[in-house]
């Protein structure tokens, strides 16, 4: 029988590899960690024998990670993730009490509108508990049944996942954004401007894509793309003091366009609306922490619906 390569291995080191491969910088990683420099001197050594593998290599006055050192720094956060998960388990869950920790995979419009309210509910019931969003990426959604183990869910529209379970949230609209200063386009737009103009569209790839976009395309508009970007708080700042124009969700959009420069127009075409949902993995279905932050993500969708 092979033996487990865990066996021998300190699990502390797996706390030293994460803030030694985020700070590249052993002193930096001991204060992070609350040691002193030469312990962690200590377990750079261990480290570099375990993968026989420099990891932080010296570059001038700073350390630059090694091309293995680059491809452990995601799996090694994702495992330390795992492990606190499991010595977090409790057969009940306080809130009141709790200093558990529960990470969101969101887009950064999703942690805008909704994070704050999460937020709220959150330091309302439970004081000690901690928030973590985390950048949604095009992999988190591509391998949602295994990204999902590891984290305690995604906020994602309906349309690009199946199969897995999921709390219903709130309904957004898209809406227009084009310049304030756009003499071109008046109060209302129309089907040939949108075929003519220049546009900022996000996630624009075979299965990655924004629906209402993607919607615009399949009844015969096919936009001139001039930008593209992966998330969605820079698109009205990329559409001000130009001739372009962008798909943004109405609730993100009233929040940026004062501070952007640009106005909100309506769409000239029956828009499919944005149907927000927590996403996550039936392995968490009997954690009692989990169901009480489902009802809270629940409650905290509820409030954007309240009058401001």
């Amino acid at each position: 029988m092979a033996s487990d390569p865990l066996r021998n291995l300190d699990l502390n080191l797996l706390l030293s590899l994460d803030a030694l491969l985020e700070e590249r910088n052993v002193t930096r990683a001991a204060e992070r960690l609350g040691l002193s420099q030469p312990a962690v001197s200590a377990a750079l050594r261990r480290l570099r024998r375990h993968f026989a593998d420099e990891l932080l290599v010296r570059t001038g006055n700073r350390y630059d990670l090694t091309p293995l050192a680059t491809q452990l720094r995601g799996t090694t956060t994702t495992a330390l993730s795992g492990v606190r998960r499991v010595f977090e388990a409790e057969p009940s869950f306080d809130p009141a009490t709790s200093s558990r920790e529960f990470t969101v995979v969101a887009s950064d419009y999703s942690t805008t509108v909704l994070g704050d309210h999460l937020a709220t509910e959150l330091a309302r019931e439970a004081p000690g508990v901690r928030l973590r969003f985390q950048l949604q990426t095009h992999g988190d959604v591509d391998q949602a049944p295994e990204s999902l183990r590891h984290v305690d869910g995604m906020v994602l529209p309906h349309g690009f996942l199946q199969d897995l379970p999921a709390v219903e949230l709130h309904t957004d609209s898209w809406v227009l954004v084009v310049a304030t200063d756009n003499e071109a386009v008046g109060d209302a737009i129309t089907m040939e401007q949108l075929a003519e103009m220049p546009w900022v569209v996000t996630h624009h790839a075979p299965t990655a894509f924004t629906p209402a976009v993607r919607q615009l395309s399949m009844i015969g508009v096919e936009p001139d793309v001039h930008v593209v970007t992966e998330t969605f708080l820079p698109v009205p700042f990329l559409v001000a003091g130009t001739p372009r124009i962008a798909l943004l969700q109405r609730q993100l959009a009233a929040r940026l366009a004062g501070a952007a420069g640009v106005r909100i127009l309506d769409c000239p075409w029956d828009v499919v609306p944005l149907k927000e949902a927590f996403w996550w993995h039936p392995a968490h279905r009997a954690d009692p922490a989990h169901g009480w932050l489902r009802r809270m993500m629940a409650r905290a969708a509820a409030r954007l619906d309240e009058p401001s």
